[in-house]
């Protein structure tokens, strides 16, 4: 018996990387997934972004646990595709009880300053509104509560001390997720649906170079201080991510919410 039998969560950014761990974690609790990502190139991200074939292997991870999946490509700018994408997984395995705003990218490639600002917003806040605003009416009309965790990180709590756009964009978005999380926390408390959020530290995956931040360090020396940790590590992985938010989506957590919650190694501490 899994501590999330019976329950259907909906994970964006769920092809690889810290969506993929979630929505495995989840799953090895009993959960059903609705797996999104947008498994494509964006323009100002200087990283390889997932592509299908990513998403396919969550598909099998999860399958592989004995529990239901239903991937779908789409990209948390559109509203539209995330609500078809909300609105099929729903009518195949049921109520959704859990979203985990996942989807988020970071900012690298050479682009005008407006783009990459405009990219890395709508991505890492409005997707994350999206996310939301598609999930939280089922979940009201729904009545049997739930749990929601938007996904922000140190840089929700640190200012970054650069002038570049797009990390100027990267934190003045993630410090926008909490207050997202902190509105929907107080509407949907009559509701029974918790809304918290997890920061973490660098995590071993693409996005992050896998953990490796001497190339970060090497292009923007000035962040080097906003990347270090209390703990001696560089970054911590994926899973770690992952184990919070089954606590947080889970009833050991049933009186958790408007939280964020630091799987940061120390990090915003650490000053």
């Amino acid at each position: 018996m899994g501590k999330l039998d019976g329950q259907v969560a909906f994970i964006t950014g769920a092809a690889r990387g810290q969506g993929r761990s979630h929505a495995v974690r989840l799953a090895e609790e009993g959960a059903d997934i609705i797996a999104v990502d947008i498994c494509k190139q964006m323009k100002t991200v200087g990283y390889k972004m997932s592509r299908p074939e990513d998403l396919e292997e969550t598909v099998r991870l999860v399958e592989a646990l004995d529990r239901r999946i239903v991937a779908v490509e789409a990209d948390v700018r559109d509203g539209d595709a995330l609500q078809q994408a909300f609105d099929d997984g729903s009518a195949q395995l049921g109520a959704v009880t859990i979203v985990v705003a996942n989807a988020g990218v970071g900012p690298g490639a050479v682009a005008p300053p407006a783009e990459q600002w405009q990219e890395v917003v709508d991505v890492n806040l409005t997707g994350v509104w999206n996310t939301g605003r598609v999930a939280i009416p089922s979940m009201i009309e729904n009545g049997r509560g739930g749990a929601i965790v938007l996904t922000s990180s140190t840089g929700a709590v640190i200012g970054s001390p650069t002038n570049y756009p797009g990390m100027l964009a990267y934190t003045a978005a993630k410090h926008g997720v909490l207050g997202l999380m902190r509105s929907w926390a107080n509407f949907l408390g009559p509701h029974n649906i918790r809304v918290n959020s997890v920061a973490p530290t660098t995590v071993r995956t693409p996005m992050a170079n896998n953990g490796d931040v001497s190339l970060i360090v090497k292009h923007a020396p000035e962040l080097a201080n906003s990347l270090a940790n209390a703990l001696p590590v560089e970054a911590v992985e994926p899973r770690d991510i992952s184990n919070a938010i089954a606590w947080l989506v889970s009833d050991d957590a049933r009186y958790v919410t408007g939280s964020l919650i630091p799987v940061d190694a120390g990090n915003i501490n650490w000053r």
